[in-house]
């Protein structure tokens, strides 16, 4: 469970990063902030970033999740019981498979169809989210058993 968990960590550090580094006026991977809303928004409309604090709450979200899942995995000592860890694994696995599947529905498609988002989206974004909610749903089983 621990390279699991480590496997889980590290995107969710980097996701953390990259959205801390919007949240701060990042570009990446457009060249302005029309063309990074149409990369990493994608819904119909969107040509500036969304306000700094919805990128630092990701952010937040991410690092939270991040600490879980090492949490879990015996990489340091929470002081929250491993059942308490494991629900909250669960309920991570569940909201990231469903953003993984919603990806791929026709009705998100109507709501994000910016390109390079939809691209993108249908091809790593949806995916990525996909494998980190099985991960932290094998995690949860872990934790659930310990």
């Amino acid at each position: 469970m621990s390279i699991l968990a480590l496997c889980l960590a590290l995107p969710l550090i980097a996701i953390a990063t990259l959205h801390a580094y919007w949240a701060i006026g990042g570009v990446w991977p457009g060249t302005d902030a029309a063309s990074c809303a149409r990369a990493v928004v994608g819904f119909k409309g969107a040509e500036v970033m969304p306000p700094p604090a919805a990128g630092f709450a990701v952010a937040a979200v991410a690092i939270v999740m991040a600490l879980v899942a090492l949490a879990l995995g015996g990489w340091y000592a929470e002081p929250i019981e491993p059942v308490q860890l494991a629900g909250m694994a669960l309920f991570a696995g569940f909201v990231l498979l469903a953003r993984g599947l919603l990806g791929f529905t026709p009705w998100w498609r109507r709501l994000t169809p910016l390109q390079p988002f939809a691209r993108l989206d249908t091809r790593f974004y949806s995916p990525l989210c996909l494998a980190l909610g099985a991960g932290f749903l094998a995690l949860a089983l872990g934790g659930f058993a310990a």
